[in-house]
C-alpha cells in the first residue's frame, strides 16, 4: 500500500469509527506501519483540510468531525478485479447476484483511465471456471423476492416445494441467508408452523412479497452457529 492509498484509508476508517475514534496503535495495526507513521499521516490529513482532531486519556483516540464530506470514493485495480472474481465463483442463483455485477460494472466505470487499463490487464490474467446452473435452480423472480424481504423486512408468501415432493403455501418473515452444504437456504419464522425453518432456495417456486412490515428477529436467536460460519459482514 503506498502513502496515498493509506491516506485515504485512514480517511475512511475515521468516518467508520465515528464518535468512538481510532487510536494510533489500532491504525498501525490494520495497516501494518508503525505509529510514527500513522501520526505523520493523521498530520498530513489535517494540513490538507480534514477535520481531524484527537483526545487524549484512556478512551482517547483520532476522531473525524461530523461534518466533514465524503470524498469520491477511489478503488485501486487490484480492488476491482477481486471484486470480479468474487462474483465469477459465486454459484449460479446466488442472491443479490444481479445487485453484484451491476455493482462491479459500476466501479470499473469509475476507474481512472489508467487505473481502468491495469484492471482489464490484471483480470485478463486471472481465470475461473464458473460452476453450471443446475436444473430447477434458484428463479430470478424468487431471488428478487427473497431480497427485498430481507432488505425491507417485509412478509414473504411462497410456495414451497418439500423434500417428499409435497407442494406447501407458507408465509414466512426471514431472518438469514445462509450458504451450508454447496445450496443457498432462507432461514425464516414460518407463521403456520410459529417456529424457525430452512427452506432450500432452489425448493421455492414462486415468491411474493406482502404489504405487511415484520419485526426481524435477532440472528442469535438461531442459536449458536458452527465454528466454521461467518456472517459476510465487512469488520476492520
Amino acid at each position: 500500500m503506498n502513502r496515498t492509498e493509506r491516506l485515504y484509508a485512514i480517511a475512511e476508517q475515521l468516518r467508520r469509527t465515528g464518535t468512538a475514534g481510532v487510536t494510533a496503535a489500532d491504525l498501525a495495526t490494520l495497516l501494518e506501519v508503525s505509529t510514527r507513521t500513522i501520526k505523520r499521516d493523521i498530520s498530513a490529513l489535517q494540513q490538507s483540510g480534514l477535520p481531524i482532531w484527537a483526545e487524549t486519556g484512556p478512551s482517547g483516540g483520532y476522531f473525524l468531525a461530523e461534518s466533514a464530506s465524503l470524498p469520491p470514493i477511489n478503488f485501486t485495480a487490484s480492488q476491482a478485479v477481486a471484486l470480479s472474481v468474487s462474483l465469477a465463483v459465486m454459484p449460479p442463483g446466488s442472491p443479490f447476484g444481479v445487485d453484484g455485477a451491476a455493482a462491479a460494472r459500476k466501479i470499473h466505470d469509475a476507474l481512472g483511465p489508467r487505473a481502468s487499463e491495469a484492471a482489464v490487464q490484471l483480470a485478463e490474467r486471472v481465470w475461473v471456471q464458473p460452476r453450471e446452473s443446475e436444473p430447477g435452480g434458484t428463479s430470478l423472480q424468487v431471488l428478487r423476492a427473497v431480497e427485498q424481504s430481507l432488505t425491507e423486512r417485509r412478509v414473504l408468501t411462497m410456495n414451497y416445494v418439500r423434500v417428499d415432493g409435497d407442494a406447501t403455501r407458507r408465509t414466512v418473515e426471514p431472518i438469514i441467508l445462509a450458504w451450508a452444504n454447496q445450496r443457498w437456504y432462507l432461514v425464516a419464522h414460518c407463521q403456520h408452523r410459529d417456529d424457525t425453518r430452512w427452506f432450500r432456495l432452489d425448493r421455492i417456486e414462486r415468491a411474493d412479497l406482502t404489504k405487511m412490515e415484520y419485526v426481524a428477529r435477532s440472528v442469535n436467536d438461531l442459536g449458536v452457529p458452527p465454528p466454521t460460519a461467518r456472517s459476510v459482514a465487512a469488520r476492520a
